[in-house]
C-alpha cells in the first residue's frame, strides 16, 4: 500500500509570496508531481498549516486544487489555520465539532486528529472531547496496525524554538495510546525532515512546501530559511513502513551520460 504525506501549506493568495517564496506556486508543483509519478497511491495526507492567515479564500482556492488531483485527499488543521473558515469551505466536522477523520484500509486504520488550540497560542491541544474521539477509534481499531496523523508532535524534537510549542500535555496523549498498536505517527509544524522513535514508536516529519525553520539558530541571518521542499511517499507493507522523503523542486539529471550506469547492478 502506497500513501502520499506533505504538510505546512502556509497559502496566502494566489501570485502572493510568503517571505520571498510562492507558497501556490510550489503547491503546484507538488500535487503536478505527486499526479504524475503516483496517481495509484491511496490517499494523500496534509498535515495542517494549509493557510498562513486561516483565511476563507485560501481554502478555497486550495480545494479547486485538490479536485485536479486524482487522489483522494485528508486534511488536517495547524495553529495557522482558522476551523470556523475551513470548516465553511470544507465542511466534514466530527460530532465535537473538530475536523478529525478514520479510514481503515488494508487491515488498517488511519486517524487524522485536530490539535489545533487557536490564537494567540502556536501551541497544540488535544482536550477531553477530542480525546473521547480517539479512544473510541482506537478502541474500534483493535488490535490492528494505526497510523496517527497530526500537525503538532506530542513531544519535544530538540529544537529550541519548536519545543516551545509542540501537543500540550504530550504525557496525557500518550496515556491514550497505551496498549495500542501505534505503528506510526506523521506530523508537521516542524519544518524540518525528521524521524526516530518516541515511546518505542516510529515517527517522521517533513519540511514545509514553502519556508523551512533551520536546524541551528543563527546559521541563516533570519529566523526562517529557503531549504528544498519535500513530500513523503509512504510504502506499507505487513512487516515494516518506509517513508521516502522526495525533494521534488531539486531534482533533476546528473552531470553524466544517459546511457551510463544502464548495466545490470546485481
Amino acid at each position: 500500500m502506497k500513501f502520499i504525506h506533505l504538510t505546512d501549506l502556509h497559502l496566502g493568495k494566489p501570485g502572493e509570496l510568503l517571505w520571498g517564496l510562492d507558497p501556490f506556486a510550489r503547491l503546484d508543483a507538488c500535487l503536478t508531481d505527486i499526479a504524475a509519478h503516483h496517481s495509484d497511491a491511496s490517499f494523500c495526507a496534509i498535515t495542517g498549516d494549509l493557510a498562513e492567515q486561516g483565511e476563507i479564500a485560501s481554502y478555497r482556492v486550495l480545494k479547486r486544487r485538490l479536485e485536479e488531483l486524482p487522489i483522494e485527499t485528508y486534511l488536517m488543521l495547524g495553529n495557522h489555520d482558522s476551523r470556523a473558515n475551513y470548516l465553511q469551505v470544507f465542511g466534514g466536522a466530527d460530532p465535537a465539532g473538530h475536523v478529525q477523520q478514520a479510514i481503515a484500509r488494508n487491515g488498517s486504520y488511519f486517524l487524522f486528529l485536530d490539535t489545533l488550540k487557536g490564537p494567540p497560542s502556536s501551541a497544540g491541544l488535544y482536550d477531553a472531547p477530542r480525546r473521547a474521539w480517539l479512544k473510541a477509534e482506537l478502541d474500534r481499531a483493535g488490535d490492528a496496525p494505526v497510523y496517527l496523523f497530526m500537525h503538532h508532535p506530542p513531544f519535544d524534537i530538540g529544537h529550541p524554538l519548536q519545543d516551545l510549542i509542540k501537543l500540550d500535555d504530550p504525557e496525557g496523549f500518550a496515556d491514550l495510546l497505551n496498549d495500542h498498536d501505534i505503528h506510526h505517527i506523521f506530523f508537521g509544524h516542524a519544518h524540518r525532515p525528521i524521524s526516530g522513535q518516541w515511546r518505542g514508536i516510529p515517527f517522521s516529519a517533513l519540511p514545509s512546501l514553502n519556508h523551512q525553520l533551520p536546524l541551528v539558530g543563527g546559521s541563516v541571518e533570519t529566523v526562517y530559511s529557503d531549504e528544498p521542499p519535500m513530500y513523503a511517499v509512504v510504502l506499507i507493507e505487513h512487516d515494516r513502513t518506509i517513508v521516502h522523503a522526495d525533494a521534488f523542486l531539486n531534482r533533476g539529471p546528473a552531470r553524466m551520460a544517459k546511457d551510463a550506469e544502464r548495466d545490470n547492478w546485481y
